[in-house]
């Protein structure tokens, strides 16, 4: 099940972030981020009411919004637990009005299935980074910038 974060997820959202940090494969986020943003989290939690996947949707200015953050626990793969959280981000992007996606990922090939286009990371707003400057690889960001446009009266989801 997909449900919006709530303040007493953060620590299990940083602990699956964290192991994702650790092997180069996601940017990790200190707690006092995490906390700030909590309201863009979704997460996936099984019977037991354990987080075992979660996603961010970070809006960046009045047509834009960032895909972060998305991590599902190594035993979970495979599931379609990634993809039903970038289909709910997607779907409450449309809700806001939301015509553009990106994201900065090491995993393009899974971001193309939703119709995600490699882009020039040079195309997308100065707003977007403010955050880079904080990163550990700036200025020498290794992720891929993809980007989808949606047509938010009849795009498929």
């Amino acid at each position: 099940m997909i449900r919006k974060a709530t303040i007493k997820d953060i620590k299990s959202i940083h602990k699956l972030l964290v192991g994702y940090g650790n092997k180069g494969e996601l940017l990790p986020r200190p707690f006092s981020e995490l906390y700030d943003h909590v309201r863009d989290f979704q997460v996936f939690i099984d019977q037991d009411n354990q987080i075992i996947g979660c996603c961010a949707l970070q809006f960046c200015w009045e047509d834009i919004a960032e895909i972060r953050s998305l991590a599902v626990q190594e035993n979970h793969h495979r599931q379609k637990i990634g993809t039903q959280l970038i289909k709910a981000s997607l779907e409450e992007a449309r809700t806001f009005g939301i015509t553009k996606i990106f994201t900065l990922t090491y995993k393009p090939a899974f971001f193309k299935k939703f119709d995600f286009k490699l882009i020039d990371r040079a195309d997308l707003p100065l707003k977007i980074w403010s955050d880079c400057i904080t990163c550990v690889k700036f200025p020498d960001c290794d992720e891929t910038a993809m980007m989808i446009e949606m047509n938010n009266t009849n795009r498929q989801i």
